[in-house]
């Protein structure tokens, strides 16, 4: 029985753990605002888009989304789940791409200057000078 209790508390604190981990919080709160922002774009092209294009694509008089195919097959609703996803994939898009330039714009922002070559090349000559007249002073003493 305390073997069990072990196990069974082993398995709750790894769980817990795991749970509250920043991956999974995060994973979870990214499905909550998804499933939000998918009610919101549904209702932009059922709201917005769809009464503009609805005229050009309406067949007898009905709402396009409404069509079927035989006995329960919603085509209009599969087209319309593929426009939702459409403009989905548009916004993400350009929202990830503003994000990748911010981001890029702030690591050149952060990357010191180049330091002049010219003033490179005269700290190297400057350096070997040094260690030249150092050697030419120490054999200078041990002739005398």
């Amino acid at each position: 029985m305390a073997r069990a209790r072990r196990r069974a508390n082993g398995f709750l604190r790894d769980f817990k753990e795991f749970a509250l981990q920043g991956n999974v919080l995060d994973l979870a709160i990214a499905v909550i605002i998804g499933a939000a922002f998918g009610r919101i774009v549904t209702s932009f092209v059922e709201d917005v888009i769809m009464p503009f294009i609805n005229p050009l694509v309406a067949v007898t008089g009905q709402d396009w989304r409404t069509i079927t195919v035989g006995p329960g097959i919603r085509i209009g609703s599969f087209l319309g789940a593929i426009v939702d996803f459409i403009i989905i994939t548009l916004i993400i898009f350009v929202a990830v791409r503003a994000l990748q330039r911010f981001k890029r714009q702030e690591e050149v922002a952060d990357e010191p200057p180049l330091p002049d070559p010219n003033l490179v090349a005269q700290e190297r000559l400057t350096g070997a000078l040094d260690r030249l007249t150092e050697t030419l002073e120490s054999r200078n003493t041990q002739v005398l």
